[in-house]
């Protein structure tokens, strides 16, 4: 059995790599800004008096009994409904035959049941609702004070600007902080390494064209060597590191980073749960992916970070240029594939048998895992 013999790794020069590390700095009317829109969306209803007409908003509270050709059915009678009027979410035009009424006001509407409707034989049927209003009530403006703030959790309007604050701070946080751990990737690709085995590029090449046909797979060969090689050292630099600072990654981490992609789907937590008790690889790749983040983050508190703080609009445009560079990067990519794919289609010799599509190329493994 052959045992391939890793090249020595230099990794000094990691405690010293520089970075930009990005501080956003929330301006007082963002903050604001925000939380007129949270008032705006905390309804706030006020009873009016009897001679008030309901109109588009208003809140509209009633009791009604239904039926279908004269006849009461299941579920055909309500009590204290309340409906905001204008957004339509009982029966399709039922909101807008209210409009106008008043408190104590008896009003039949026509309405057509949908096609969800429990009693099937119903759908689509025309019923008519006999409504009492109970009552109507206003919008008023939600005033921004000590007990608004009190009512979302915070302890009085000026710990609720400090928290609005940090929201928007860490709304873009995430993504900056990506791009520092970027130009940290780009820092180590730069660190010179002794020559990595032939064997180690030839499996990463293999895993960089899944999915290709030998042909295109022969026109990108080099450029496949290139980024297998890069790939390779920086993952040996970063195990390297990993177990000069002893980086371990316990269970409760790994299941942490479960928890967080459960998160990530809404309604599908049993499938993304039965898929990684089913899947060990896809449990090791997380933790993969946990080791490698908790790398970059200790590279990050040893290196020498070169602090920026920026405003709202300046993140803006710095996370836009680095999309705008990454969208320009994944269409070169696709271009010269595309070219490489006409040029096989020209060189090759017309065929007898339509030839079979090959599957889309698989998502690439990392290379750094503990």
């Amino acid at each position: 059995m052959s045992v391939t013999e890793l090249p020595k790794v230099e990794i000094k020069s990691l405690e010293n790599i520089k970075f930009d590390e990005y501080n956003v700095k929330i301006d007082e009317s963002e903050t604001d800004k925000r939380i007129k829109e949270i008032a705006k969306n905390q309804p706030n209803f006020k009873e009016v008096s009897t001679d008030t007409k309901a109109k588009k908003g208003d809140l509209v509270s009633l009791d009604y009994k239904a039926t279908v050709d004269g006849k009461d059915f299941n579920g055909s009678e309500g009590k204290n409904t309340q409906l905001t009027l204008g957004k339509d979410l009982f029966l399709k035009g039922f909101d807008d035959q209210l409009i106008g009424v008043k408190k104590d006001d008896e009003k039949i509407v026509e309405a057509t049941l949908p096609e969800n409707f429990p009693e099937k034989e119903l759908v689509n049927k025309k019923a008519k609702f006999n409504c009492k209003i109970l009552s109507v009530k206003q919008s008023e403006e939600v005033k921004i004070d000590d007990n608004f703030a009190k009512n979302l959790g915070a302890k009085d309007l000026k710990d609720l600007k400090t928290l609005i604050s940090k929201q928007i701070n860490d709304e873009y946080k995430n993504s900056l902080d990506q791009l520092s751990k970027n130009q940290i990737l780009k820092e180590i690709e730069k660190i010179k390494v002794d020559e990595v085995p032939e064997n180690l590029i030839e499996e990463e090449v293999k895993i960089l064209s899944q999915g290709m046909s030998e042909e295109e797979a022969k026109k990108n060969k080099k450029d496949f060597v290139d980024k297998a090689k890069t790939r390779i050292k920086t993952g040996l630099i970063l195990n390297e590191f990993g177990e000069k600072n002893q980086v371990k990654v316990t269970e409760q981490e790994v299941q942490a980073e479960v928890q967080k992609q459960l998160r990530m789907m809404p309604g599908q937590e049993k499938m993304v749960m039965d898929f990684y008790q089913k899947n060990p690889s896809a449990l090791a790749s997380l933790r993969g992916t946990v080791y490698e983040e908790k790398i970059l983050s200790l590279i990050k508190e040893k290196g020498k970070a070169n602090k920026k703080e920026i405003s709202k609009v300046e993140a803006e445009k710095i996370l836009k240029e680095a999309h705008k560079h990454d969208n320009n990067h994944a269409e070169e990519k696709k271009e010269t594939k595309k070219k490489s794919s006409t040029t096989s289609a020209k060189e090759k010799k017309p065929a007898t048998k339509k030839a079979k599509s090959k599957p889309a190329a698989k998502k690439i493994k990392k290379v750094s895992k503990k």
